[in-house]
């Protein structure tokens, strides 16, 4: 299974609708030398900016752009053929390798926004209603905290330049250290350019925001907190925000009303200049792909219930995956295998009787020494 970035795809409502896909496993393998051929690969589409995440919390991928590629699960192994299982014994061995299913993950999709700009502020500051304002984006809006819960896109034309601009849901206090809904959303500014604060001007105290919300970004990426800036003080039509407009000498902060739609063609030109006189950020190392070592042992385990035993074995279960029972060539090599491991001796000390059942990966046998 692979996954592959492309702007041909937008979000990640696809696997949203569909949360299983499934590659063919490998083929049989045959007699006259014939090897089964492997799985045929799957390829599902992502938006740049995707990640993969296991369940234990590994990072599979960071298709972070366009073209990027990464298999997050091999598909199976074509089964050998009979020649392989020739001895000095056996010149025509009847038996070859079923193929492998290939392996099974679940996976999560988590996507990145990449934007020009973030928006950032705390709760009810009124991100959504100034990107509806400043773009086509028509976001939901209304008045209660963390009325956004997924980020939002919108892309503005100013003097023939297009910004991409991203209104990140809603800052509080702690969210660096994963409080609310902090630390799901502060990861989708990551990457842009430049970022603007949105206060609302008519709370009691919008600088003292300000700092709160400064500092949650600083704890979460200094190199974030160092990122270009303006900052936009919200609903100057109201008059709190108005006499907070009188009193003010800060230097980058624009008072706007969202609502009616005063100073926000002066934000826009803001921030048209902050993006083209910032630099990129720094393209991303390639993606350093964590995987949780596997638990490896050929130690058998032996288990006696009421119905038979049980046998667990890395080994011992791979053997019997690429074994093929119904041919008794197959068979009589598994039995040989199953000495050469030690299984037989296990469950003699286990204390199994002929005529036992013995279960190994689901697949009851009957036992006899």
């Amino acid at each position: 299974m692979i996954l592959e970035a492309s702007n041909d795809v937008a979000d990640l409502s696809l696997y949203r609708r569909r949360t299983r896909w499934q590659a063919e496993p490998g083929g049989d393998g045959a007699g006259g030398r014939k090897t089964g051929r492997g799985g045929a690969s799957v390829t599902l589409k992502v938006p740049p900016g995707t990640l993969a995440v296991d369940q234990d919390g590994a990072l599979l991928a960071d298709l972070d752009r366009p073209g990027a590629r990464e298999v997050v699960a091999r598909g199976g192994v074509g089964g050998r053929g009979n020649v392989h299982f020739k001895s000095s014994t056996r010149r025509s061995p009847d038996y070859a390798e079923p193929g492998l299913k290939g392996e099974e993950r679940e996976i999560d999709l988590d996507l990145k926004l990449i934007a020009d700009v973030g928006l950032v502020g705390p709760p009810n500051a009124g991100k959504s209603s100034l990107l509806r304002a400043m773009t086509a984006a028509r976001p939901k809006v209304a008045d209660y905290p963390f009325t956004t819960l997924d980020p939002e896109l919108g892309v503005a034309e100013t003097a023939g330049t297009r910004i991409v601009l991203a209104d990140i849901p809603g800052l509080i206090e702690g969210a660096a250290a994963g409080a609310g809904l902090g630390q799901r959303f502060l990861r989708h500014v990551e990457r842009t350019r430049a970022l603007v604060y949105v206060l609302d001007g008519a709370e009691p105290e919008p600088w003292k925001t300000l700092e709160v919300v400064r500092r949650e970004v600083l704890q979460f990426s200094p190199a974030l907190a160092d990122r270009p800036h303006v900052i936009a003080v919200n609903k100057i039509d109201l008059g709190p925000a108005r006499r907070l407009r009188a009193r003010t000498r800060r230097a980058g902060v624009h008072f706007v009303s969202a609502l009616t739609g005063e100073g926000v063609p002066e934000l826009l030109g803001a921030i048209a200049r902050l993006v083209a006189e910032s630099p990129e950020p720094g393209t991303p190392a390639p993606a350093k792909v964590t995987r949780l070592p596997l638990r490896r042992s050929d130690d058998l385990v032996v288990e006696r219930k009421p119905s038979g035993f049980v046998v667990r074995g890395e080994r011992l279960e791979r053997l019997l995956e690429r074994t093929n029972l119904e041919s008794e060539g197959g068979l009589a090599r598994f039995q040989s295998e199953l000495d050469r491991l030690g299984v037989n001796a296990a469950l003699e000390a286990a204390g199994v009787e002929p005529g036992d059942t013995v279960r190994i990966s689901g697949v009851e046998f009957e036992y006899q020494p």
